[in-house]
């Protein structure tokens, strides 16, 4: 991936040399080409092309920026009511991510995000003990988990 990113911008410096133009109009010109000599040169070399893993990162900073949005309107909501109607409380989380970088942005995320809590992730490093404000039912936030994060996290890592 780094690879490519070198040489995509290796071509957009030669395009401006080339037309000993410095604008930003031509750096992009010359970015643009470079996306599409890789994309053609892309059946000749065996890894992904590397906008896919971007656009993959681009996605979870936006599902994480929509979670962080929600998850505080919630709390907010929880804070103002005149009676407080929250059930605290500790879930085990098991987790398909295998490695441990993949395992700590998982928790990073997830302490990120209001009204949760990563307490504990256990020695082997597939269970996460998670501490949530208002749960209802833990077997639907697993699964939000599952069907958010950790299904964004598995994009970007492989």
């Amino acid at each position: 991936m780094a690879y490519q990113i070198l040489l995509n911008l290796f071509i957009a410096i030669l395009w401006m040399l080339l037309y000993n133009d410095w604008s930003v109009s031509r750096f992009t010109m010359g970015f643009l080409l470079g996306i599409a000599v890789l994309l053609v040169l892309r059946k000749f070399r065996k890894e992904p092309f590397y906008l896919k893993r971007v656009w993959s990162i681009v996605k979870l900073l936006l599902l994480f920026g929509r979670e962080l949005v929600v998850s505080s309107l919630t709390v907010i909501r929880h804070i103002l009511r005149p009676k407080l109607t929250i059930r605290p409380g500790i879930f085990a989380y098991q987790t398909t991510l295998v490695s441990d970088w993949e395992v700590t942005i998982l928790s990073c995320l997830i302490c990120l995000t209001p009204g949760t809590l990563t307490l504990e992730v256990s020695p082997e490093g597939r269970t996460l003990y998670i501490h949530a404000m208002d749960i209802e039912d833990a077997e639907h936030l697993r699964e939000q988990i599952r069907g958010t994060f950790e299904q964004a996290i598995l994009e970007v890592t492989r």
